[in-house]
């Protein structure tokens, strides 16, 4: 995928206003729109600047924008980095209710997630009600916060726009309680951290789509653990009660059968993300073979090339190949 410059497509400075950006929109609107232009490409193009005007025009999309577009050139490879938009507040509906399907997979991939939650209509009346909009935005837990729960200080960033009608980035800290066993995709709840009510209806509420840093041992999928467990030759022989340490700090004892290969997959039960169903562990083993390099592994290693003359590592491997392709089958 390649970056998008939006501030060269409507042809602006990176620091214009509100206004400018309004004017270079309708200029480029009127030389360009379906309707009236003659230009071959006028449809892709109009398309284009319809999506550069609806990052810019928006005081939170630009400002996520701006922040993840730091030094990047049009039409380089981009991919956005893992947790780009963390701690950006959204208000209403995120991309402004439209359809992010209609513009191109570079605006897909940086905001077609926030579908957003609707905006609640006005009750009417000389004074009217309405309930302050839902706030939006999205946090990176470690998986060690939803195996047993935390309360965490969370920073937000949202843009103001001051007098010349330039964003300024405004941040504000709230304490969270992370419930244990939260889920990848999970929305956390603040009731009432949302947008201001008028009228006197009660404020919006703010939601935390839940995502989780790297981890260098486990991966989730769901609510599942995945991680690989590495085994000595004759553990993994022999068979042997090894330990496996999980995020929560305790250990768990696995039994390894005999006769274990590399690439087995034992699952544990229920000791996956705790809740109501809890997940399950997946392991997969790993052996590791002590390095040849030292005298004694290597000694050990021509006795056995002596003593297990007819033992065939392709044979073996094929034939296991083709009993799992068998059993798959059935």
């Amino acid at each position: 995928m390649q970056f998008k410059d939006y501030y060269q497509v409507l042809g602006v400075a990176r620091d214009a206003d509100a206004e400018a950006i309004k004017k270079a929109f309708r200029k480029l609107a009127r030389k360009f729109h379906p309707d009236v232009s003659k230009e071959s490409d006028a449809a892709a193009r109009m398309s284009e600047i319809n999506e550069a005007n609806a990052v810019l025009s928006d005081p939170e999309r630009r400002a996520a924008y701006d922040a993840v577009g730091q030094g990047r050139r049009p039409g380089e490879s981009f991919t956005p980095p893992p947790g780009w938009d963390e701690g950006f507040e959204f208000s209403g509906q995120g991309p402004g209710g439209m359809d992010a399907g209609q513009f191109s997979d570079f605006f897909e991939q940086l905001f077609g997630h926030r579908a957003g939650g609707a905006r609640h209509p006005s009750q009417g009346g000389r004074h009217a009600q309405m309930r302050g909009e839902d706030h939006h935005a999205r946090i990176l837990l470690d998986l060690e916060d939803a195996w047993r729960g935390a309360q965490r200080q969370l920073t937000l960033r949202s843009p103001q726009l001051d007098a010349q009608g330039r964003a300024a980035l405004h941040e504000r800290t709230l304490d969270v309680k992370i419930p244990a066993g939260v889920r990848a995709g999970q929305l956390i709840r603040l009731a009432g951290q949302g947008g201001a009510g008028h009228g006197g209806a009660a404020a919006g509420d703010l939601l935390l789509e839940v995502q989780f840093r790297p981890h260098p041992r486990f991966q989730l999928d769901g609510a599942n653990v995945l991680a690989e467990l590495p085994v000595a030759p004759w553990e993994a022989a022999l068979g042997a009660v090894l330990p496996v340490d999980l995020p929560d700090g305790s250990t768990l004892k696995l039994r390894v059968p005999a006769g274990a290969q590399s690439g087995r997959v034992i699952t544990v039960r229920g000791k996956g993300l705790p809740g109501r169903e809890p997940g399950d562990l997946d392991l997969t083993l790993r052996v590791v073979l002590p390095s040849g390099l030292d005298p004694r592994a290597r000694e050990l290693y021509e006795r056995m090339a002596r003593e297990l003359p007819d033992f065939d590592a392709r044979k073996v491997a094929r034939a296991e190949a083709e009993r799992g392709a068998s059993a798959g089958g059935e």
